[in-house]
């Protein structure tokens, strides 16, 4: 009897190694933008290296109860055949090019396999981390980010019964409590550091998004404090209490399990620098993806979306998802369509940044003896004195360690106005099997010679 003839995995593999849309990132955006681009027919590969598509507002888990838009979002992919979802894949580098490439190749990894993705246009939707400045005690088992506790609980972390104080600034503060409350914890102190005259100003705003306006209701706690930043973190082995600052001269300690601090967001953008993307934005500081009306970087055939280019939230995130993934598709005029639904996220986003700047006072909080770069046990005092990111590489090892530089680099910035400098191909630890099964085969010389042109 004659065997059914099937691909082998090398076949199977090589077969998606080339798509016409690549999108970095399963977010909001990232989803926004490949729905929006199926419709074409194009084929459409989304890499996200989380195990399953949402991103960090939209994370799955055993804690979770998706919103029906993730649901919608996650059940409208799984209808288009020519979107490729990769969860657990994550982008480590350049690629070595092929003729044909609109693109710029990138080097990808799985849990079994790194390989060459070769595509026509690609969409960063790589969303922003959290903020953490250093203060005495944050390395102490129990201090964590605010949206990274979120996460944890949402992963199954058991805070039933425990004390929580939150601190830092923005609506998220108000979110990670409720997901605490909601786990069983006590949220025993929301310290917001900004004043209540921005918070009453940001509040009389939100009609303009009633949505907005009503989550806002139902996330009010009642031991929320303005003017109130964290100072130190005390404890042995783990955290114990926690000491706050109130208004301008008086303090409170409290006893507490954990701490969560969230001082805002940093876009991530070490792919598209890595790419040669331009930096730029008011709704980033400067210290987004530079995009233009039609959601294009300064890079031919690389387009941007999401809180990699300004921090607005999902919904932001979503309509310049759909725009990005309209334009890839070329669809302007359907992306166009979507320019005044951008432009009242857009207000929200300017509200959100201007009712939540950081106040000086956190710059000093860290102590000579506080570490700054975690990885390498770098303190404050070893940084004072250095005149930027080059500097104290030579002096110190900061930025040298495992996150290379995502966590002390911002905070480096923060505190003393560093630039970092632009990331390089490799964008983090690869094993070697990818590199060696990536490397492009030596070429003779006949290889090398450019063809005549054809006719």
């Amino acid at each position: 009897m004659n065997q059914p003839v099937t691909p082998s995995m090398t076949e199977q593999h090589s077969a998606h190694e080339r798509c016409d849309i690549l999108i970095i990132g399963a977010g909001p955006a990232g989803l926004a933008a490949a729905l929006a681009a199926a419709p074409s027919g194009a084929a459409i590969t989304i890499v996200d290296d989380n195990p399953q598509p949402g991103g960090q507002i939209w994370r799955d888990g055993p804690q979770v109860v998706l919103p029906a838009l993730a649901q919608q979002h996650r059940a409208a992919l799984a209808r288009h055949t020519n979107i490729r979802l990769l969860p657990g894949t994550r982008v480590v580098g350049l690629g070595d090019p092929q003729p044909g490439d609109k693109a710029p190749a990138l080097l990808l990894e799985d849990a079994d396999r790194g390989w060459t993705q070769h595509s026509h246009r690609i969409v960063l939707c790589t969303g922003a981390r959290e903020l953490l400045l250093p203060f005495p005690g944050w390395t102490l088992p129990g201090v964590t980010g605010a949206g990274a506790l979120q996460a944890l609980i949402k992963a199954g972390l058991d805070v039933r019964g425990q004390r929580i104080v939150i601190a830092g600034t923005g609506p998220l503060l108000l979110a990670a409590a409720a997901t605490a409350n909601k786990a069983g914890a006590t949220v025993v102190r929301v310290a917001e550091q900004a004043p209540w005259s921005a918070l009453a100003g940001f509040a009389a705003q939100l009609p303009r998004w009633p949505a907005k306006a009503l989550q806002a209701l139902t996330l009010l706690h009642p031991q929320l404090r303005a003017s109130s930043h964290v100072q130190e973190v005390q404890g042995t082995t783990q955290v114990q209490t926690v000491r706050l600052r109130k208004g301008q001269h008086a303090e409170e300690t409290m006893a507490c399990d954990r701490v969560a601090c969230g001082f805002g967001l940093v876009p991530n953008t070490y792919l598209g620098q890595m790419l040669g993307c331009a930096l730029g934005g008011p709704l980033s500081g400067g210290q987004g993806l530079a995009v233009d009306a039609r959601m294009r970087t300064s890079v031919p055939s690389v387009f941007a979306a999401g809180e990699a280019t300004g921090f607005g939230g999902s919904e932001r995130a979503l309509v310049q998802g759909a725009m990005a993934g309209h334009v890839a598709a070329g669809q302007v005029q359907q992306a166009q369509a979507l320019r005044p639904q951008l432009a009242r996220w857009e207000g929200f986003a300017q509200a959100l940044q201007a009712s939540f700047p950081l106040n000086e006072a956190l710059k000093t909080l860290a102590q000579p003896g506080t570490l700054v770069c975690r990885c390498e046990d770098v303190p404050y005092a070893a940084l004072a004195d250095r005149d930027g990111w080059i500097d104290a590489k030579l002096h110190t090892r900061c930025g040298m360690g495992a996150c290379q530089g995502r966590i002390c680099g911002a905070a480096a910035q923060h505190l003393f106005g560093w630039t970092p400098a632009a990331p390089r191909h490799l964008l983090a630890p690869t094993r070697i099997g990818t590199l060696a099964a990536c490397t492009p085969a030596p070429t003779t010389s006949a290889q090398r010679e450019p063809a005549a042109p054809s006719g």
